[in-house]
């Protein structure tokens, strides 16, 4: 993928809406409107998932990597539409899920998630997620664009 543009932080929660301690992707570094992009999250100690998974050995759970995955696609899907703010991306489907090598504190997890098929509100993206050059999972999803103020 070229390295056609970079996002911060701002630029991130400027498009989804999630936040600490949900907020799973730190520095956009680079994307392709609906071919692809490459996202970034720095695991620290810090995290708040540390404090019980696992106290003696800290280990990322498999459903934040899947998650910071699925965060990074959503950045790249947000950016396709107007008044983004009238908008809330939702999960539809989870598929083919694995998980290769744990992830600890120190570790930079670099997200690569390209588009399967994107129609009007509807995507479907493959994700792989690194450290170093390491596969540490990968994982296909599905996502919903839904207006915020559409009835239930």
């Amino acid at each position: 993928m070229s390295d056609l543009k970079s996002i911060d932080i701002h630029g991130i929660m400027n498009l989804i809406p999630h936040r600490y301690p949900m907020l799973l992707v730190d520095r956009i570094i680079s994307y392709e409107p609906l071919k692809g992009i490459v996202g970034l999250k720095n695991v620290t100690m810090n995290e708040a998932f540390f404090q019980g998974h696992f106290p003696e050995r800290p280990v990322m759970p498999g459903v934040m990597i899947v998650e910071a995955m699925a965060q990074t696609g959503g950045v790249l899907i947000m950016q396709e539409f107007e008044n983004i703010e009238e908008y809330i991306i939702f999960f539809m489907t989870i598929d083919k899920v694995k998980f290769r090598k744990p992830v600890i504190p120190g570790d930079q997890l670099r997200m690569e998630v390209e588009v399967v098929l994107f129609r009007r509100n509807l995507a479907k993206l493959r994700g792989s997620a690194y450290v170093e050059d390491r596969l540490v999972a990968s994982a296909e999803f599905s996502s919903m664009l839904v207006k915020k103020d559409e009835k239930k």
